[in-house]
């Protein structure tokens, strides 16, 4: 179940909640789209790509309408991926983008951290979960020790994702998703 906590600096938690409005009503207060996606059809687990986009076409069109996006892809990774410790740590350290961070899950799970001001809010995003991160906005994201996970992710750029590490040490105070899940 998709879910919010927010922490101080320290990773002195605040408050956790699992209501679906009240996650999007305080990401939106600090600039974070947050929804809910359901698709116009059933997909297996073998959907292509297009399968996949099309599925959501309503939803991805409006978005790339709304923010100019210039192309959307699809991005699969399971524990069986042979690269997966590598892929997992270049997200767990604080970064930025000069673009948005938009990812939402077909299947699967992530933990995303936003830093803004002097809280960082933790989302473990799910099937369903749309998250959009405004450019420049620090954060870093955990797929878990044995990932799952499907996303559909959405560029403004032809670069993609590209990280501009902050160099800050903060994620390490904080739970990573394997703990986070042990703790829910």
């Amino acid at each position: 179940m998709s879910t919010l906590a927010i922490y101080r600096e320290n990773a002195e938690l605040l408050e956790t909640t699992r209501d679906v409005d009240a996650i999007a009503t305080k990401l939106h207060g600090i600039g974070v789209l947050f929804e809910r996606w359901e698709a116009s059809r059933e997909l297996d687990d073998g959907a292509s790509q297009d399968e996949i986009i099309d599925a959501y076409r309503g939803s991805v069109d409006r978005l790339m309408k709304q923010y100019n996006f210039k192309s959307a892809d699809v991005i699969s990774l399971t524990a069986a991926h042979p690269d997966k410790e590598a892929l997992r740590k270049k997200f767990l350290d604080e970064h930025t983008h000069s673009d948005f961070e938009v990812r939402f899950f077909v299947d699967g799970q992530g933990l995303f951290f936003i830093h803004a001001g002097d809280k960082v809010h933790a989302i473990l995003c799910q099937r369903g979960d749309l998250l959009s991160v405004p450019a420049n906005t620090p954060h870093w994201f955990d797929l878990g020790s044995e990932p799952l996970l499907k996303c559909i992710r959405l560029f403004t750029t032809p670069e993609g994702w590209v990280a501009n590490y902050t160099g800050s040490a903060i994620a390490k105070a904080f739970p990573t998703l394997d703990n986070f899940m042990a703790s829910a």
